[in-house]
């Protein structure tokens, strides 16, 4: 063990150096608030492309794929499907018509098609809740690596990841952080890819697995004799008879020695250790799929896990185009045109990385059934590789999984740092670079104060209640506010106080709940199929109520978002505020310094 984790310890080492130098080369020419909102609006299609993957391509998606595969079968592949056609609906209705409003932030552009400050200010806040929902699970799961790896406590994880992208951040905001998402996207395509092929090669070669196959009625099995120690209680169902031996307690009693279960639900307390012989059937946390063969058969739940799953396909499909860390970045594009051709090229990005962690899940159906009994699946993507390979070859790999991993958790906690301390420095503070720094330190030590005392986080239901919020909020107000001209600040106002009111009460009540013995009911771990239609509604009707309030210039505003961007309609937004990028050039010398432009002095 201590091997493993000096060669994973390693990698995440050097991928953090790399990340903190390619941020400082950066950051040296990074002098205006342009180059920190926006990197002067200057980033090429394919480069914005690789950096919008590699910040999106989240914990959720290195790690929490391939758990849900492992527990969750066929119904999890909606995941990495939502994650990815989400772009395609942000393609065809936002991203092209969102860069020509010249806004710097998601309530700039609130502000500058409906004439509202106090839509400004509502808008202000779904971020930060959004951001803060979103950031957290990413500190959450630096410290699940860090922990799976070596015996380095949790925390430090979080504290780390929080460190360099706070760095990183404060030298050259989204001009530095450009470079380094473009570069860790194909870190993390790499940390995913080359295991995946290695160990599908493996288990070709291993008939004994081979002769398990995840079609089988039977539930999996232990491959060798296996310790499992619970970290939290869990109810557990049972498929088949198991004979194993426990040392704490179970269904209520104490237990030192053999147990036998039969079918149906077991409960084990916190810190009881299992011993399961080799060839003993797994048993599976209760409402996951006890069998292989209900892993492969999608819907197995019944009406229930059909409204989960279409709740799931509204969060993921429209919450793409309501993430705020996500819609900063097309801002930095030149134009329209560029920020269309991003979006196809991260369509590709995306589709092209989801192939692995799929291929990872289902190989660790097979070699960590252990994983189903804890429900800690997030870190199949993590241990599978020396589990399969317990030799040189699979510490190396493990190693390169880890680097991965912590990629994940810096380019995307960067992004979501710079979209917070964006919206924080141009709404809350005066705007000017000091501002910027500040409020990033606020927004990342908010989310690590969070983050640290919550022992226990299933990251892709975190991501997906994010996704949710976004999809009640921020996806009527751009798609109205684009393809409407009805749409009124008092209509978009309601429309995200209610949608979003939904999502952010269930959001608060499941996470009470997960820390409190699980009561609340399953449906509202998804409720985006209830709140995005009331959202959406709530605003057309509002709006229709409220029709006089119209703002005065709508049609200006609505030919800048669709004329085509030779016509040359586009104007950015607070360029008397904040200065040109041209003042920018002017002013620096190639070293890093404080904001020159003459509106700040």
């Amino acid at each position: 063990m201590m091997g493993q984790s000096a060669w994973a310890l390693g990698g995440i080492v050097i991928v953090a150096m790399l990340t903190f130098y390619l941020g400082w080369y950066s950051s040296r020419k990074a002098i205006t608030t342009p180059d920190f909102l926006v990197a002067r609006r200057t980033v090429r299609a394919n480069q914005n492309a690789a950096a919008i993957s590699g910040e999106y391509l989240s914990a959720a998606s290195f790690l929490s794929v391939a758990g849900l595969v492992l527990k969750d079968g066929a119904d999890a592949l909606w995941y990495p499907i939502g994650f990815t056609a989400g772009y395609l609906a942000l393609l065809l209705f936002v991203a092209a018509p969102l860069r020509r409003s010249g806004a710097y932030t998601l309530p700039d552009f609130a502000e500058a098609r409906l004439g509202s400050t106090a839509l400004r200010r509502l808008s202000t806040g779904f971020v930060v809740i959004i951001g803060l929902m979103y950031l957290v699970p990413q500190f959450q799961g630096a410290g699940l690596t860090l922990n799976a790896v070596s015996s380095v406590p949790a925390w430090v994880g979080a504290v780390v990841v929080a460190a360099v992208v706070m760095v990183n951040v404060l030298g050259g905001g989204m001009r530095a952080i450009t470079v380094v998402q473009a570069f860790q996207y194909w870190v993390k395509l790499f940390a995913i890819a080359l295991p995946a092929f290695v160990l599908f090669a493996v288990f070709f070669t291993d008939q004994p697995a081979k002769a398990r196959p995840l079609s089988a009625a039977a539930p999996p099995s232990f491959t060798h004799a296996t310790e499992v120690t619970v970290r939290s209680p869990v109810r557990l169902r049972v498929a088949e008879p198991v004979r194993l031996s426990a040392t704490g307690a179970v269904d209520g009693a104490p237990a030192n020695g053999p147990v036998y279960w039969g079918r149906g639900l077991h409960d084990v307390d916190r810190g009881t250790t299992l011993r399961f012989p080799a060839g003993a059937s797994a048993p599976v946390v209760d409402g996951n799929p006890p069998t292989n063969a209900l892993w492969l058969h999608p819907e197995a739940g019944g009406a229930r896990s059909l409204f989960a799953t279409y709740s799931l396909i509204f969060a993921t499909f429209l919450g793409t185009m309501g993430l705020p860390h996500v819609l900063v970045r097309f801002y930095t594009n030149p134009d329209g045109r560029a920020a269309r051709r991003t979006t196809l090229h991260v369509l590709w990005l995306l589709a092209l990385f989801y192939a692995f962690p799929t291929v990872l899940g289902a190989l660790s159906r097979l070699y960590l059934p252990q994983l189903l009994v804890t429900g800690q699946t997030d870190a199949a993507v993590l241990l599978l590789p020396n589990t399969m390979l317990p030799n040189v070859v699979g510490r190396l790999l493990g190693a390169i999984v880890a680097a991965g991993a912590f990629a994940a958790f810096l380019s995307t906690s960067s992004g979501l740092v710079v979209s917070l301390a964006g919206v924080l420095s141009t709404d809350v503070l005066p705007g000017r670079v000091r501002d910027f720094r500040v409020a990033t330190l606020i927004a990342g030590s908010a989310a690590l104060l969070l983050a640290v005392p919550m022992t226990s986080i299933d990251i892709s239901r975190s991501v997906s209640l994010a996704f949710a919020v976004a999809a009640s909020t921020f996806c009527p107000l751009l798609v109205l506010g684009i393809w409407w001209r009805g749409l009124t600040a008092a209509g978009a106002a309601a429309g995200m106080v209610v949608g979003g009111g939904l999502a952010v009460a269930a959001a608060v009540v499941t996470s009470v709940s997960s820390l409190t013995g699980g009561w609340a009911s399953p449906l509202l771990y998804e409720p985006a199929l209830v709140s995005v239609p009331v959202a959406f509604l709530t605003m057309v009707a509002v709006s229709k109520a409220t029709s006089r309030r119209l703002p005065p210039d709508v049609g200006r505003i609505v030919l800048r978002l669709h004329a085509p961007d030779r016509l040359g309609f586009v104007k950015d937004r607070d360029v008397a505020r904040f200065g040109s990028p041209a003042d920018g050039r002017a002013a620096t010398d190639g070293r890093h310094r404080l904001l020159r432009d003459r509106s700040h002095r």
